[in-house]
């Protein structure tokens, strides 16, 4: 018993007619007849009572049209879910991001991947562009959203945006009025940043941005989340070079000034190991960066 002749038979069952099964099924009705005697021998059964006025179901027809449907609609299931898992819209993406990137870049990948590819499961994971590497060379992330990737042996990194950076200080602050400022009018500032030993990537890169413009980073506080850094900020301990996506956090007491050189920015990357660069759901990513990433550089964050 094979699947055309379940679909030949279930034609003929709804038409009760062999002519008019045959043209619904573009297909001549000597062929037609054939098949559907094929069919009852192999069921051992006469499924159709057959004279010159009509046709009707016999009892083990009725009871073989009734799983043939289901037999039908289940493989139409399969066919539809294996052609999905074949263009990289069916399966699972462990996907890493920067707490940053939960701001300015998640949100939108995520309501688009949901949208377009509704079958993919994916499981997000806030952590350090460090622990992602980590986490993908160990293969416990397929890919990740991250900051300053550094060159590690068999990951992959496809740049996505280049994120101005701003600095944040207090409202009061001897800056507070003067925006644009450059990276040089920080000198003499103590700063709050993230640890190095948590986040090497941004802190090494903001370090190096500052001390090309004989710029001190010199360190008054530490913090590990960004609400908390923009906090100490407003409470005068220091200020802060950040990510232009923190300026979703509107902190009484505190204002962001943009800066004017041409090198403060962050760029951010989609990290993957490199045996996986031209994985389907890899590529889905990419896709859905490149639908999100206009709306997210018009974004005022």
């Amino acid at each position: 018993m094979n699947l055309r002749r379940l679909e030949l038979f279930v034609a003929v069952a709804e038409e009760l007619h062999f002519n008019r099964a045959a043209q619904r099924l573009h297909m001549a009705q000597p062929p037609l007849s054939q098949q559907i005697r094929k069919l009852e021998d192999e069921c051992k059964v006469a499924l159709f009572v057959r004279n010159s006025r009509n046709v009707e179901l016999t009892a083990e027809g009725e009871v073989l049209l009734e799983h043939a449907r289901k037999v039908l609609a289940q493989y139409a299931v399969m066919t539809a879910a294996l052609s999905h898992a074949r263009n990289g819209e069916l399966g699972r993406l462990r996907l890493g991001f920067v707490s940053s990137a939960a701001i300015s870049m998640v949100p939108g990948l995520v309501r688009h991947m949901r949208s377009q590819w509704p079958g993919i499961d994916l499981q997000l994971r806030e952590e350090t562009t460090d622990v992602q590497l980590e986490l993908i060379a160990a293969g416990i992330l397929d890919a990740g959203i991250a900051r300053e990737v550094r060159t590690v042996a068999g990951i992959s990194a496809t740049v996505l945006r280049h994120e101005p950076l701003v600095v944040a200080v207090a409202d009061d602050h001897r800056l507070a009025a003067q925006s644009p400022v450059g990276l040089k009018d920080l000198k003499g500032e103590a700063f709050i940043a993230f640890p190095r030993s948590r986040i090497s990537s941004l802190f090494d890169h903001i370090s190096a941005l500052l001390h090309a413009v004989g710029v001190d980073f010199d360190i008054a506080q530490e913090a590990v989340q960004f609400p908390t850094i923009l906090g100490l900020v407003a409470a005068h301990l220091g200020i802060a070079v950040v990510p232009e996506s923190m300026r979703a956090f509107a902190i009484p007491g505190l204002v962001y000034l943009d800066i004017e050189d041409a090198n403060a920015s962050s760029t951010v990357s989609l990290i993957y190991a490199t045996d996986t660069s031209n994985s389907l759901l890899v590529t889905k990513v990419k896709e859905a960066f490149q639908e999100i990433l206009v709306s997210v550089e018009r974004c005022v964050i």
